[in-house]
């Protein structure tokens, strides 16, 4: 059986290299893009290699994890300058058909609490414990959308929360911090959808849409669950542009199964 993990970091790190061997993991028939700069099928990612100045690129996929026929990678990059992305590719038939990423630019300098936006851990544990796992972010979600800040603490182990969004400390009280300082510089941050949640073992992948300030955006939220509650985050929060600048069709999401 192919090892779709190895597949997505050889194909990842290929922006690096320059090597063509990996595109043979695409179906070049069917690719269907969601990065939004980018144009759709296979040809549009040819023409990212293309206009990428040759040896600019570096590429460090720091955790990968696999959810049925969906891989997702957390990737530190220097891609058009530094920056950390969530990537996340579909297979079908063996072979790579759907792409969609998120991407910020990398923080100057860690966390208040001293965290970049890629440490901490990286191999997943607890893996019977999957579908509990990402039904837990999927109720947390629920309740967040809903305004149900009385359920808010039991998601939680008490104060206790490492916390990787580059302006925000670590526990509880540093994320009610952080995101009040936010709301008073005008970037309060809703959340209006969630689009997928993926997961294996104790870390799941919560991809949603909303607003950050007065921008459309699109939140990956990536959180490492510790005995029933969340323990960890990290994100990226991309600006959604407006659908006259987009290179494909295929919208930022799109997530059809």
């Amino acid at each position: 059986m192919a090892n779709y993990k190895q597949q997505v970091v050889e194909l990842l790190k290929s922006f690096e290299t320059g090597d063509s061997k990996p595109i043979a993991y695409i179906n070049p028939n069917k690719y269907v893009q969601h990065n939004l700069a980018a144009g759709d099928c296979l040809a549009g990612l040819r023409t990212l290699f293309q206009v990428l100045p040759k040896g600019s690129a570096k590429v460090n996929t720091v955790r990968v994890f696999q959810d049925g026929n969906f891989v997702f990678a957390h990737t530190d990059y220097n891609f058009f300058g530094p920056k950390v992305g969530f990537d996340i590719f579909r297979f079908e038939d063996g072979k790579v058909v759907e792409h969609w990423d998120n991407l910020q630019e990398t923080a100057a300098k860690p966390s208040p609490s001293g965290h970049t936006m890629i440490d901490g851990p990286t191999a997943a544990s607890e893996l019977d414990k999957t579908e509990a796992n990402k039904a837990l972010m999927q109720t947390y979600m629920e309740d967040l959308l809903h305004g149900r800040r009385d359920k808010f603490a039991s998601y939680f182990d008490g104060n206790n929360y490492i916390q990787h969004s580059p302006l925000v400390a670590d526990n509880l009280t540093g994320l009610f911090a952080g995101l009040q300082a936010l709301a008073k510089q005008g970037l309060a941050l809703k959340y209006d959808r969630v689009h997928k949640v993926l997961g294996e073992g104790n870390f799941v992948l919560v991809v949603a849409e909303g607003s950050f300030g007065d921008r459309p955006s699109s939140f990956y939220d990536f959180y490492r669950i510790q005995t029933g509650k969340i323990a960890e985050h990290w994100d990226t929060i991309e600006p959604i542009p407006p659908r006259v600048e987009w290179k494909n069709s295929n919208g930022k999401f799109g997530f059809s199964r």
